[in-house]
């Protein structure tokens, strides 16, 4: 079941979010500064491309406020925007009975792309 659904969802418009997440991607790791944030888009465009069977897991590893201080500055440069967008389309795919493991999937994009840092998908 995951595999049919992973293949509707990038027919469907996963391939294109997913290549957004890599573009943008590539466009912060060009200046050093967004590198960072650079590999944080990645991760969030990998799970936009193959999201059903995967998820999201807090990293026990111990790095001090780090990852604090870069989820706080990733969520007021553009995190907002980002998760106010994957929960408006899961809340619209949410209105129809065959949309709802797609909002799920959007729900769960949302929920990485508030605080990247710190978080691994499995």
């Amino acid at each position: 079941m995951k595999t049919i659904g992973n293949i509707i969802w990038v027919v469907f418009g996963g391939l294109e979010l997913a290549i957004g997440y890599f573009v943008s991607g590539v466009a912060m790791c060009i200046t050093v500064i967004g590198i960072p944030f650079g590999i944080q888009i990645f991760k969030l465009g990998m799970l936009a491309l193959w999201p059903f069977g995967k998820q999201v897991r807090q990293v026990d590893k111990p790095s001090g406020c780090l990852n604090t201080l870069m989820n706080v500055l990733w969520f007021f440069l553009g995190g907002i925007e980002i998760v106010l967008v994957h929960l408006l389309i899961g809340v619209l795919f949410f209105v129809t009975v065959v949309g709802i493991p797609f909002g799920k999937q959007h729900f769960k994009l949302a929920h990485i792309a508030l605080t990247p840092f710190g978080r691994e998908i499995v």
